[in-house]
C-alpha cells in the first residue's frame, strides 16, 4: 500500500487523512508526540508517526499541511529531497515552495472542509506529470479539478476554499429569516438542512439560472424573497467576496 506522508496534523490534515486512510497507509510528521498521538487517536487507525526535526523526505510523497507562514521555518528543519510535495497551503506559490523544500514536483492543491465527510471540492494545479495521481489522491476526498495555472487556483481558493463559510452565512440567515417569522428553531434548522441537502443534488445537474426560473413563478412567494435579495445587493456582495478573497491569496503570495 502506498504512503502518503502528512507534514502537519492539523484539522485540514485529518479531515484529508480520514479519507485517503482506506485506500494508503499514513504517515505524519510534526512537532510533539503528544499530538500526533492524539492525531491517531482521532483518525482511529494505525499510523507512523515522526517528528519534524530532521525528518528526511527523500523519495517520499508529502502532503503538506502546515500554515503558509511556517513554510521558511520547517525548511530549516528537513532534509531531503520530496518525490513530490502537495500542498494545500492557500496563497502559497509553487515558487516558494520549491525555493524552500526543493522537492523533485510539486502540487498547489485547495479542498475545502467538507473534505471531512468526502465531499471536497479539490482544485489542482502544477506539475502535469502528476495530474492523474494528484486527482487519484485527492479523489478520496470528493471531486477535483485540475485548473491550468496558479493564478486560476488563487481565484478557486475564494469559490471553493472559502465557500463554505459563505453559504454557513446564508444557511444561518435564512434559518433565522423563518424562526423571525414564528418557525421554531429546530424546526428551522430542520428545514434548513433538508434544503441543503436537495439542493447540492440539483446543482450538479441544472444551472443555477434556470433552477431559479424553475422554483419562481409569477407574482408568488419565491419572487417575492428574491426581490429581497436583490434589494440587499446580495449577487453583488457575492461576486465581491470572491474578488476580495482572490486579493487576499495574491496578497500571501
Amino acid at each position: 500500500m502506498k504512503t502518503i506522508t502528512f507534514i502537519g496534523n492539523g484539522n485540514m490534515a485529518l479531515s484529508i487523512a480520514k479519507g485517503l486512510q482506506k485506500n494508503y497507509a499514513i504517515e505524519v510528521v510534526g512537532r510533539s508526540m503528544q499530538k500526533l498521538d492524539m492525531f491517531e487517536s482521532n483518525l482511529e487507525v494505525p499510523i507512523k508517526k515522526a517528528l519534524l526535526d530532521g525528518y528526511d523526505m527523500n523519495d517520499k510523497t508529502i502532503l503538506l499541511c502546515v500554515k503558509p507562514a511556517n513554510v521558511e521555518e520547517i525548511s530549516t528543519r528537513l532534509i531531503g529531497k520530496a518525490k513530490v510535495i502537495y500542498s494545500v497551503l492557500a496563497g502559497t506559490t509553487i515558487k516558494k515552495i520549491k525555493e524552500n523544500l526543493n522537492p523533485l514536483a510539486i502540487v498547489r492543491t485547495m479542498p475545502n472542509l467538507a473534505a471531512s465527510v468526502n465531499r471536497s471540492m479539490t482544485t489542482l494545479t502544477g506539475d502535469i506529470e502528476y495530474k492523474e495521481e494528484a486527482q487519484e489522491i485527492l479523489g478520496c476526498i470528493g471531486p477535483t479539478r485540475w485548473l491550468a495555472s496558479e493564478k486560476e487556483i488563487d481565484i478557486a481558493t475564494g469559490l471553493a476554499g472559502s465557500g463554505p463559510a459563505y453559504l454557513a452565512l446564508i444557511a444561518e440567515a435564512l434559518a433565522d429569516g423563518a424562526v423571525r417569522q414564528g418557525l421554531k428553531r429546530d424546526d428551522a434548522m430542520a428545514v434548513m438542512r433538508g434544503l441543503f441537502g436537495g439542493f447540492g443534488e440539483l446543482i450538479q445537474e441544472i444551472h443555477p439560472a434556470l433552477l431559479k426560473d424553475g422554483v419562481m413563478s409569477p407574482g408568488g412567494t419565491t419572487a417575492a424573497g428574491y426581490t429581497a435579495l436583490e434589494d440587499g445587493n446580495v449577487r453583488s456582495s457575492c461576486i465581491d467576496a470572491i474578488q476580495r478573497a482572490y486579493e487576499k491569496a495574491q496578497e500571501l503570495a
